[in-house]
């Protein structure tokens, strides 16, 4: 029999029935055990999710199993595959249609850094058109490998202070990428 782990509660002060903690705390983990992501999957690195989903791993164990295909109802978007130049600004688009705060997983070798094809008309990573917070290595990804990449952006939305995207340096890091 397994052993179950209990997520650890935020820093706080207990007492005879109250627990009392930061804004940013609770706000963090809500947001981390809620993710909805944007699969968007042009090769591969697509089949591989599509195992993550299933029965076996259960990626819904860690609050993402409802996939949204609509980015104005999803906060992670999920790059897995070759991206062609061609659809650079169709991945662009979906990104600035997507609500704060919002991250980016580059789902396998292609989506990171173009991968094999090192060609003409093929994008030689996505965070040549978006930010992106987690990289996933993998040609293709293991359904392993895409868990722990959930995991760290998990993490990132659980430790990441909620006025965080109001600063200068998030903005910089914005117009580096001309998004507004």
């Amino acid at each position: 029999m397994k052993e179950v782990t209990i997520v650890e509660a935020p820093k706080g002060h207990s007492g005879s029935g109250f627990f009392a903690t930061s804004f940013d705390e609770a706000i963090g983990l809500a947001r981390s055990y809620s993710l909805w992501p944007l699969p968007f999957a042009t090769s591969c690195c697509g089949i591989e999710f599509m195992a993550t989903m299933g029965a076996h791993y259960d990626i819904s164990r860690f609050g993402s199993e409802r996939p949204s295909f609509s980015p104005r109802q999803a906060d992670l978007l999920m790059v897995m595959g070759t991206i062609a130049k061609k659809m650079a600004p169709v991945v662009k688009q979906v990104y600035l249609q997507m609500a704060e705060p919002r991250w980016v997983m580059a789902v396998g070798a292609c989506a990171s850094s173009g991968g094999i094809f090192d060609t003409y008309s093929v994008l030689q990573g996505i965070d040549r058109i978006i930010p992106v917070d987690v990289y996933v290595p993998g040609c293709p990804p293991r359904p392993e490998q895409i868990i722990d990449g959930l995991m760290q952006v998990q993490y990132l939305a659980q430790n990441e202070k909620l006025r965080r995207r109001n600063t200068d340096e998030y903005q910089e890091l914005l117009a580096s990428y001309n998004i507004q």
